[in-house]
């Protein structure tokens, strides 16, 4: 695993705490919540929708959001939270599908929005420079992918989630 900057990156100081944090989009006080209303998903259940990002460098990434209005794993209700490791596993299935992947990275950040969201980023095979915490990190920095190999990634991920 490497980061991708020449050299040695020069460390910079932490900025001075920010307290109270401001509010996040769907919280009190911040911008309307970007998740709840959307109906772009590729493929949806009760609980859950699956979504292609608007853009970025590899195709059959995809990001995951509760349908209800939760920030947490804690908030999620039960049966919502009992389903979300079959979707995951499904959903990594249907990712190696495409073939070219060796691993299929999950994050969940939650610093940008108060709505419950992961997200799954396929790590290319042989980039092994992108292994562990470096691929969102490449995944920045590489040339985007064409709008179309999204869409058919997509289109193939949700059409396995259909056939499981």
């Amino acid at each position: 695993m490497k980061l991708p900057f020449e050299g040695s990156p020069d460390a910079t100081l932490l900025s001075p705490p920010v307290l109270p944090e401001p509010p996040r989009r769907g919280e009190d006080g911040g911008e309307p919540c970007g998740v709840c209303g959307r109906d772009d998903a590729i493929w949806s259940d009760e609980h859950w929708a699956v979504y292609v990002p608007f853009s970025g460098s590899i195709p059959g990434t995809v990001w995951i959001a509760s349908h209800v209005h939760a920030d947490s794993f804690q908030d999620l209700p039960g049966e919502v939270a009992a389903s979300f490791g079959t979707l995951i596993a499904r959903t990594e299935r249907a990712i190696l599908g495409l073939g070219g992947f060796a691993r299929v990275h999950l994050y969940r950040w939650g610093d940008g929005g108060a709505h419950f969201h992961v997200w799954l980023m396929p790590r290319p095979a042989g980039m092994l420079d992108a292994a562990k915490y470096a691929l969102p990190v490449w995944e920045e920095v590489l040339p985007p992918a064409e709008d179309a190999e999204h869409e058919k990634a997509g289109r193939l991920i949700a059409e396995a989630l259909r056939a499981a």
